[in-house]
């Protein structure tokens, strides 16, 4: 590479005849061989004087652009790439590189239309093709975006990336079964892409093919030991079933630990005054701050902290992927600050973003879910660092100082299988916000149809090989009962087809089985009135699904395990009054469902009660939430103020759950 800058730099000696432009043209040469090098500034410094040259040259203004894209100013850089297509308006790449600047901005529409317009000049240009496509998927216009790709991949058949980028646009689209087919074209073009097997991998997990999807995951960690996102996946997928010790998963969760603290330069000092009594600056960190499980149950928390406790917080949200929705907007309005983060952010960047806005407390609502960022915190831009709502395991990241529980979800067992440490609420890790609209609680649909339906409303990457066998019993225990099944998986065929053999395998047979696949979340919940008792998965019980079961009067026959992810079960029926629905094991879960459907009457009153009894619950009581949770993060504040900063409080904790844990 330097005898190539050497070869341009004796070239870049023009005679004295040559022109203004001539001159800039060798400066643009120049330049183009010091952004190969990586050298960006002085790169920077050829384009501004071939501009000062000759300001008329579209190609100085894009590549100077482009310099200050990679140097991380965007706005600079559109600017630049406007004023090359003012000099041409039909310049092919001033269209695409600036709608490269519009999506680091987060303008997706107006970069959509700028590579629109790339392509429209130039259809065979499949950059266009891909990135148009990239756009339309973050958009939610999925299927759009698959047609985009599609067009890409008629130019460039062997485009491995593109397959790639197709199966996720498929996947989202609801297309499992050809999400899968399209990774694995990935895969077979390109074996050495490590983007292609983690795709793959997350691909398998969605339809419940855990081992191929743990081979695929590890497969790309082979080739590109570095990749975060890959060790997250992977991590994630471990939840779905019983398959490693805890001390395994632990020990998998360090690793990735291990290897965003590498990446990371640690802060060891921050601004704000460590007194203990004064106003706490709380940062939330996620992708999920709208309609999504986060959002539901994070929604009537933050109104309440910022309408009761707003002088002693104040809420920073740090959203890491696009929140755009009515539950993001009620979010924001109870918030001091909203930054929008976006993927093209480094961790560094976000870091001295955390740290300059002196948020004392950062709280991660993601663990190792979509949209995370969990290597910001390895830098360890505030003080004091929280897991909370988001995941159901140890992160693995040592910066991050406490995981926020309760004492039915996470018994003093577990302390060991965490490198946080574990703050435990008093009565609940969650607060479920009232559905706008809900749904009248109707009557138990068992009086009128002569049958129970059981139903379960969990992603079906949760209803594994064992939930099978289970729920096969139950039928067969509750002679002419059905299950309904609702999950995104159900739009495609070959996932409902694989159900359907899966039950068939325990002699049910498929009309005992209603599979339904997405909808509105209106619509969603109204499906609950066609269901009697739902039954949760296991390991990965449900929390979101269960609370909305409860919030329309279905019951929830639950199954108490030992982690933290599998009693969230647990820490909800505890808190309405439902420890008559939780069972030890596998056999007592049987009878417990097949129990609790004998006495029709019965079940019909619960199901009259259940939405009165969760608005008087803990699990709504959001004013007494945010006291606790006020209380908590307080009681971690102080903690750091007392040791004068940087070290752990070991084994703070709130009282013990109170009587009659035991499970039934």
């Amino acid at each position: 590479m330097l005898d190539k800058l050497r070869a341009v730099f004796a070239r870049a000696r023009p005679p004295e005849a040559a022109t203004d432009e001539d001159r800039a043209i060798e400066l643009i040469e120049r330049g183009n061989a010091l952004e190969q090098l990586g050298q960006l500034k002085p790169a920077l410094e050829q384009y501004e004087a071939a501009l000062a040259l000759a300001a008329q040259l579209p190609r100085a203004h894009l590549n100077r652009g482009n310099v200050l894209l990679a140097l991380g100013d965007a706005p600079g850089a559109l600017a630049a790439y406007e004023t090359a297509l003012a000099l041409d308006p039909r310049y092919v790449g001033g269209h695409f590189n600036r709608g490269n600047a519009c999506l680091h901005l987060g303008r997706l529409e107006e970069a959509l239309a700028a590579y629109g317009r790339a392509a429209g000049i130039d259809p065979a240009f499949a950059d266009a093709h891909v990135a148009t496509g990239y756009v339309l998927d973050e958009l939610g216009r999925s299927r759009e975006a698959a047609d985009a790709y599609r067009k890409a991949l008629v130019l460039r058949p062997d485009y491995a990336a593109v397959h790639s980028n197709l199966g996720a646009a498929l996947k989202n689209a609801g297309m499992f079964d050809e999400a899968v087919h399209s990774h694995r074209r990935a895969v077979e073009l390109d074996p050495t892409l490590a983007l292609a097997h983690y795709n793959l991998g997350n691909a398998l997990r969605d339809v419940g093919r855990f081992d191929e999807a743990e081979a695929s995951l590890r497969q790309a960690l082979a080739l590109q030991p570095d990749h975060l996102e890959a060790r997250s996946s992977l991590l994630f997928c471990h939840n779905y079933r019983n398959k490693y010790a805890p001390e395994q998963l632990l020990d998998e969760a360090r690793a990735y630990g291990s290897v965003v603290a590498r990446q990371a330069r640690r802060y060891t000092a921050w601004q704000g005054t460590p007194d203990p009594d004064r106003c706490l600056r709380v940062g939330l960190v996620s992708g999920d701050l709208r309609k999504h499980p986060v959002g539901y149950f994070l929604e009537s928390v933050v109104s309440a902290l910022a309408s009761t406790q707003a002088d002693r917080i104040q809420l920073i949200a740090y959203a890491t992927a696009k929140c755009d929705d009515s539950v993001a907007h009620h979010l924001k309005a109870c918030c001091q600050a909203w930054h929008d983060v976006h993927p093209s952010t480094t961790d560094e960047q976000l870091a001295a973003r955390i740290h300059a806005d002196r948020v004392d407390i950062l709280v991660d609502l993601s663990g190792h879910t979509g949209h995370n960022r969990l290597p910001t915190f390895a830098w360890k831009p505030s003080p004091v660092q929280v897991s909370w709502l988001g995941y159901f395991a140890t992160t693995g990241v040592a910066e991050i100082d406490y995981l926020v529980g309760d004492a039915w979800t996470l018994p003093a067992s577990e302390d060991r299988h965490f490198t946080e440490t574990l703050w435990r609420l008093p009565e609940t890790r969650l607060c479920f916000t009232e559905p706008q609209p809900s749904p009248p609680v109707g009557d138990l649909p068992a009086l009128a149809e002569g049958a129970v339906t059981f139903g379960c409303f969990n992603n079906l990457s949760k209803v594994n090989a064992d939930v099978v066998a289970l729920w096969a019993r139950v039928l067969q225990a509750v002679p002419s009962s059905r299950l309904l099944l609702k999950s995104p998986q159900l739009q495609d065929e070959q996932v409902r087809a694989g159900i359907v053999a899966g039950f068939a395998a325990h002699r049910i047979p498929a009309e005992r089985l209603v599979l339904e696949g997405l909808s509105s979340r209106d619509d969603y919940l109204a499906t609950y009135g066609r269901v009697d008792v739902c039954l949760d998965p296991f390991p990965f019980t449900g929390g979101t699904t269960t609370a909305e079961s409860l919030w329309m009067g279905v019951p929830v026959v639950t199954l108490a395990g030992k982690s933290f992810l599998s009693r969230q079960g647990v820490g909800l029926l505890m808190n309405i009054g439902l420890a008559d629905w939780i069972a030890a094991d596998a056999n007592r879960y049987v009878r417990l469902a097949a129990t609790q459907v004998q006495d029709l009457a019965r079940l019909a009153q619960l199901r009259s009660t259940l939405r009165p009894r969760m608005s008087a619950s803990p699990i709504m009581d959001a004013p007494r939430f945010a006291l606790h949770f006020e209380a908590a993060l307080r009681g971690m504040w102080r903690a750091w103020c007392e040791t004068g900063g940087g070290h752990k409080a070991k084994g703070l904790q709130s009282a013990d759950a109170p009587a009659g844990a035991t499970p039934g």
